[in-house]
């Protein structure tokens, strides 16, 4: 029987986040976490790259971009949606979590997604650092071992 389990080893891993601005403050605290994780797991400063973007809506088609320029080994999604009185919150949450998704899928890129979908701003900073933990931080670490399951998968 061969089982594959992805490991935690950002050795020569290349990485790209794409960062809303929308929300800037609650982004850069998952931020903060997705670079400690990527860091605590061995991925070089010369490998981490972070792309700025107006809001989540925007993240997919950078991250498009960035992808097919290449170098890239794992793309992470940082942003925050919060709840408003309009259908708008639907609209962006799902459009950025389908266009990530799908990007992943037809470019065999690892991705991870911290993209923040929630109803209050209380409820984004309990998940952006807070007592939920830090979001951003698990998108990276998920990112690694997805990087780690498909290299070995391909080996």
């Amino acid at each position: 029987m061969r089982e594959i389990n992805g490991a935690l080893a950002g050795e020569g891993v290349r990485c790209c986040l794409i960062a809303a601005r929308f929300n800037e403050t609650i982004v850069g605290q998952l931020l903060q976490g997705a670079l400690r994780g990527l860091r605590q797991h061995g991925v070089a400063e010369e490998d981490i790259e972070v792309v700025w973007v107006p809001g989540a809506f925007e993240i997919p088609v950078a991250a498009a971009e960035r992808i097919h320029g290449g170098g890239v080994d794992c793309l992470i999604a940082l942003g925050a949606v919060v709840r408003g009185e309009t259908p708008h919150f639907e609209y962006v949450a799902s459009a950025v979590a389908s266009g990530i998704a799908e990007l992943g899928v037809r470019h065999r890129v690892a991705t991870g997604f911290g993209v923040l979908t929630v109803e209050t701003v209380d409820q984004a900073e309990a998940r952006a650092g807070g007592k939920l933990g830090n979001k951003g931080w698990e998108a990276a670490v998920a990112a690694l071992e997805l990087n780690s399951v498909l290299r070995q998968l391909r080996a």
